[in-house]
């Protein structure tokens, strides 16, 4: 009887302990939702697969939900849990009969401010690690995802200096174990490294970002959900042409001989206001990698965009932008001239042609690769003459930095995925997109959403084999989108 006493005494004290940690805990939901139709005709300009092994819908409604939990213990301390459901009506979660729940985890870190360090946050988890770019262009072309990572950052000078610093690992291919008693590489870490700049009509970000690629580790990666199918993520945009079949084969043209290979980017991202109101944006960077491996599997290159706008006027905000990148000489056996990159997401005005800002994002653009290619456009931006009601136009023109040679080589002896039509593009190529941009605000948190997008290209067919040229031909080289939904944040 004394034990079951002292048993109940025990358990009431737990449960009064986690009633009072419930009470000193706040919990803050944010989390947004949207619904859409996407008519999208000619995807890559054949209405194939980028392979051309598969045929593409040209109607699709998507339903995403993301819920972010905060377990906020006090000012300096938080949790943030965040969820996602995301896929097309009629698969998966939106089955009518018998549906797989696809509820996945896409946010799970703790921050807190660092004790007696005034300004000092440590954030530990997964999280949204955003390297620098300049406000015109959207996203990072290196990287701008998601990374379980540690970021730790810092104020140096109060309003005019800050570092941010932060170590990730990005694949742990094998995990606790090896598959043999003999121990490989199979990982993919990255440390990175920022520091705001900011004084009176000036701000500059100068960062850097190492990655120490394991050539066990598996670099073939596919969102199951992305229409675009893109997949082998790393393997092709970090690699050269060569080795991207089989980076760890001996015996293969372009195979690591290390074990291990440094991959590092340096840049800067730069916005001029002194004169507002005209701006000025542009950014800058380097990448290279497996420099000490065979010439053939060695990776460099450069990148840079500017682009200027006007936010004088109440009704709308003119932009001009231009971006160029280097791209393959003639050669695939002495490694390739694009700029290394891992996962990226970048575009200005809401191009059509680029994986960027849209809103209604499953198979919202033709996810041209601005790596490898120039171009120049324009953007009439916010434009506003009803209350409630913007608009967005966007025009702009890209051609490609690439050898046909280098393509047509890697094509026929390396790798057939490597280079695909569209979204690479030799000196001999183009393609040119508009889209119109509609948004109308139902409520204050509640908006329907239009977006609008044409894509004409003109490809080489020497490049890219008769097949998929003259299918894309007989769609007059033009792609068409129309999505239409309701977009919520709450």
């Amino acid at each position: 009887m004394r034990n079951l006493t002292s048993l109940a005494l025990a358990a009431v004290m737990v449960l009064g302990a986690i009633a009072a940690a419930h009470a000193a805990t706040e919990v803050k939901m944010t989390g947004d939702a949207r619904v859409y139709g996407n008519f999208f005709e000619n995807r890559n300009y054949t209405g194939w697969n980028k392979t051309g092994t598969k045929t593409g819908d040209d109607f699709e409604i998507w339903e995403r939900f993301r819920l972010r939990s905060d377990f906020i213990a006090n000012e300096a301390v938080k949790f943030r849990l965040g969820i996602k459901v995301e896929d097309v009506w009629g698969h998966g979660t939106f089955t009518a009969a018998n549906p797989d729940t696809a509820v996945q985890v896409d946010l799970a870190y703790l921050q807190f401010m660092l004790p007696g360090c005034d300004g000092v946050q440590v954030t530990a988890g997964l999280q949204d690690v955003n390297l620098p770019q300049s406000g015109l262009f959207y996203g990072n072309p290196v990287w701008n995802d998601k990374m379980a990572a540690l970021v730790v950052t810092a104020p140096i000078i109060d309003k005019n200096l800050s570092v941010m610093a932060g170590f990730g690992r990005l694949i742990d291919t094998n995990r606790t174990y090896d598959s043999t008693t003999t121990q490989v590489a199979d990982e993919l870490d990255a440390y990175f490294l920022a520091l705001p700049i900011t004084v009176d009509g000036f701000k500059a970000i100068p960062w850097g970002m190492l990655a120490v690629a394991g050539r066990n580790a598996n670099y073939t990666y596919k969102d199951t959900t992305d229409v675009a199918e893109w997949g082998n993520t790393y393997a092709n945009t970090l690699v050269s042409a060569a080795s991207s079949s089989n980076m760890t084969t001996p015996g293969s043209v372009g195979y690591w001989k290390n074990d291990q290979n440094p991959y590092f980017w340096v840049g800067g991202a730069f916005e001029v206001t002194a004169l507002d109101p005209v701006k000025f944006y542009a950014d800058v960077i380097y990448g290279a990698g497996a420099q000490s491996d065979h010439k053939a599997a060695q990776r460099q290159g450069w990148m840079v965009d500017a682009g200027v706008e006007y936010t004088g006027l109440d009704v709308v905000t003119p932009q001009v932008f231009a971006f160029w990148s280097t791209g393959e000489d003639k050669s695939t056996m002495n490694g390739s001239e694009r700029m290394p990159y891992m996962r990226s997401e970048w575009g200005p005005g809401n191009s059509f042609l680029f994986d960027s800002s849209q809103e209604l994002g499953k198979g919202s653009n033709m996810y041209t690769d601005p790596v490898g290619n120039y171009g120049i456009g324009a953007s009439l931006n916010n434009i506003s003459f009803i209350d409630k009601l913007t608009n967005r136009l966007t025009f702009v023109y890209v051609r490609g930095n690439n050898s046909p040679r280098a393509i047509r080589n890697a094509r026929l002896y390396l790798n057939n995925s490597y280079f695909t039509m569209g979204h690479d593009l030799s000196y001999n190529d183009y393609v040119m997109g508009l889209n119109f941009d509609t948004k109308y605000m139902i409520y204050e948190n509640l908006a329907a959403v239009m977006e609008t997008g044409w894509a004409h290209g003109q490809f080489q067919e020497s490049v890219w084999g008769h097949r998929l040229v003259s299918q894309s031909e007989a769609n007059g080289n033009n792609a068409w989108k129309v999505a239409f939904g309701l977009t919520y944040k709450f």
